[in-house]
């Protein structure tokens, strides 16, 4: 099969990061850029996100979902990228070939000059987490239910338990109230929120659902159909406290127990993946250990605001256009960050010195510890530090975002060995 050698750019996936990816890669009116979807419509999962919070960043605007997703897809009709709907990426391999089908062009081979992976994330299942109990009916994952009740218009029980205080599942708990459901509670193995603090504000305690936190699913309960949850409350070690089993009588149970970068696309072509984050190690530039190839967003690692994914999908798509172009010898010099105290993960991995001074260079770290007060972020090689900035508290649930100053990357360029740690203080 002959290769179409047509694009210089591909972007693999329609959500924030793929149409802000697309349309900076074609910004210079001169880069040749093909955007494949899987779905019928662009915007990823943003139309179903009918609720506020969106474009704080991008549009300076208090935004739904939805308007964000039609703003950007807006966009991208206007500027004539070509657009591949209804179109599955079924391999890609180092050697930048892209194989697609769909039901109007059959099995396609495309061979662009650069590829910008976006294919974002999606659901931990009942199965990943292991919830023991019947097989019934009536379990469901956050972002399964939220596409029945904002696009369908389908409400799929009447009494809802939610397990996990992701931002999802907390969203959700105030759309089923809404709705006229009655949701009991939210469980949280954790013994902190994991999801947004304006969500557990705004989405639980200003409609009155409780939250739970050190308690978990012992057993679901149910024939046919969901009829009741088992809880346990979970010690500090996060194992079940034998006599703290209590019963809840729901036909519904919400899974909102955390979200999975889809990277098997990313697998086959040979990138490597950060075990913390299970996105691909990416660096200033969003440029994976593969030459040509790029990634940014929800597949890289989960962020908290869409916001943020946009950011990161524009620096891949002018990365991609540039190498498109030049073709680098891939020799950037470079400084290795690790997660060190009280850090979960960091992104990007990798920081370059040949960054163009217009660009942004945006450090995002997701911290490990709850601390409810002034923290100070430390950047260090060894004992000495590097770089440091302040933060007004350490939240697993919020990343902690600071754009790196000139001095900090001259400073950083300093570092022994070409590695650095992030560390919360």
């Amino acid at each position: 099969m002959q290769a179409d050698t047509r694009y210089d750019v591909i972007v693999i996936g329609g959500g924030p990061a793929g149409l802000a990816a697309a349309l900076e890669a074609h910004a210079d009116g001169q880069t040749r850029v093909l955007l494949v979807e899987r779905n019928d419509t662009l915007g990823g999962i943003l139309p179903q996100c009918i609720h506020n919070g969106f474009g704080a960043v991008v549009f300076n605007q208090d935004l739904p979902g939805s308007e964000y997703a039609w703003r950007y897809r807006t966009m991208v009709e206007q500027s004539g990228i070509d657009v591949l709907l209804d179109t599955m990426v079924l391999d890609v391999t180092a050697e930048l070939d892209v194989y697609a089908m769909n039901d109007r062009d059959g099995y396609m081979r495309l061979r662009p000059r650069a590829i910008v992976l976006a294919m974002g994330c999606r659901e931990r299942t009942r199965a990943q987490i292991r919830l023991p109990g019947s097989r019934c009916a009536g379990v469901f994952g956050a972002g399964t239910v939220q596409r029945l009740v904002n696009i369908e218009g389908y409400m799929p029980g009447r009494r809802f338990l939610i397990l996990g205080s992701g931002d999802i599942g907390m969203i959700m708990a105030r759309r089923l109230t809404i709705e006229g459901a009655e949701v009991i509670g939210v469980l949280e193995l954790l013994p902190f929120l994991t999801g947004l603090r304006r969500n557990y504000v705004q989405c639980l305690q200003d409609w009155g659902i409780p939250l739970y936190l050190s308690t978990t699913v012992n057993r679901v309960i149910g024939g046919r159909r969901l009829e009741a949850v088992e809880t346990i409350r979970v010690g500090d070690d996060l194992q079940p406290i034998p006599g703290t089993e209590g019963l809840v009588e729901c036909d519904t149970l919400l899974l909102s127990v955390g979200l999975i970068p889809e990277n098997e696309l990313s697998r086959k072509a040979g990138v490597t993946l950060d075990p913390r984050t299970g996105g691909p190690v990416v660096d200033s530039a969003m440029s994976t250990t593969v030459a040509g190839i790029f990634a940014a967003g929800n597949v890289t690692s989960i962020y908290d605001l869409v916001d943020y994914v946009s950011k990161a999908g524009a620096v891949a798509g002018r990365s991609a256009a540039r190498y498109a172009r030049e073709r680098p010898d891939g020799r950037a010099e470079t400084v290795t960050v690790a997660a060190g105290k009280n850090v979960a993960s960091v992104i990007p991995q990798r920081i370059r010195f040949d960054t163009p001074v217009s660009e942004e260079n945006l450090l995002m770290l997701r911290p490990s510890a709850l601390m409810e007060h002034s923290v100070q972020v430390e950047l260090r090689a060894g004992s000495r530090v590097l770089a440091s900035f302040r933060g007004n508290y350490s939240r697993p649930a919020e990343m902690m975002i600071h754009r790196l100053k000139p001095q900090q990357l001259r400073a950083l360029k300093s570092a022994p060995r070409r590695e650095i740690t992030a560390e919360i203080q």
